[in-house]
């Protein structure tokens, strides 16, 4: 049956962060994901997972400064010391919070910016993120997000993303594979998940139109469910939407996959 992880940047708004973790297992989410752990200290985040019977399974690595809109910095010449910085610093929160994969969010390519300097420098730090993650042993994810909702993010396609890897050679990158993203971008999502599921690491969803709530949109996700089980995916799914009212009230979708509440 496959496993789902409450986002908790975009689930449960309606408590305080750290008192999601808590709302996540009382709805029956064994996982969870965040887009940053890096405002807290990763002591406190780690003893929310511990009371709460959570497996943190996923974070990114710092992406510059999100509040000004910035979308990771992993293309950027300038600021390859500070990405350097930065996979240190997700290695140690990771290794406090016993999370197995960390997300790469290349960002946002400046108009009249160079595209080759752009790619060779991505090349360049996914090569050394992978090596510096695999030696902790933490498998690095890159995710096509698609141009509508982030005009110009540089990596927007699975084939882009499964070329990078190609070029890159280590076997210690992967891709996160964002329903989606992927099906505004390209669609053929069934077909594209089993062609790729080996180097697919992690899954995301949300509907569309909307990004809300499974249920709410175009995407067949009772049939997508039931194809993830079929093929073998053994990854988790991360539900990364935005809920149209409530968190709770939106989880009727969720029933059939919930796991008891379970607390330490």
């Amino acid at each position: 049956m496959v496993q789902f992880a409450a986002n908790l940047t975009m689930l449960y708004n309606e408590h305080a962060f750290l008192d999601r973790f808590a709302a996540a297992a009382d709805a029956g989410f064994r996982g969870v994901e965040y887009l940053f752990p890096y405002d807290f200290p990763a002591d406190a985040l780690a003893e929310r997972l511990r009371q709460h019977g959570l497996t943190q399974v996923l974070h990114n690595l710092p992406a510059g400064n999100w509040a000004a809109g910035e979308r990771g910095i992993a293309i950027f010449p300038e600021r390859q010391a500070e990405f350097r910085d930065g996979v240190a610093r997700a290695i140690d929160y990771a290794g406090t919070l016993g999370c197995q994969q960390v997300n790469c969010l290349v960002g946002v390519l400046p108009a009249g910016a160079d595209a080759d300097a752009a790619r060779d420098t991505l090349m360049d730090n996914l090569a050394y993120a992978a090596d510096a993650l695999a030696g902790a042993g933490i498998k690095l994810l890159i995710e096509p997000i698609n141009t509508r909702d982030i005009p110009g993010f540089y990596l927007n396609r699975t084939g882009q993303a499964l070329d990078l890897i190609d070029r890159v050679g280590s076997g210690n990158l992967f891709v996160q594979y964002d329903i989606y993203h992927m099906q505004i971008m390209e669609g053929d999502l069934a077909r594209s998940i089993e062609a790729n599921l080996a180097r697919i690491a992690h899954v995301q969803l949300a509907d569309n139109p909307g990004r809300n709530e499974p249920g709410t949109g175009e995407i067949n996700y009772p049939f997508l469910f039931k194809h993830l089980d079929a093929i073998g995916y053994g990854g988790w799914v991360g539900c990364e939407y935005k809920p149209k009212t409530t968190t709770a009230e939106g989880l009727g979708w969720f029933a059939p996959f919930r796991a008891e509440p379970a607390h330490a």
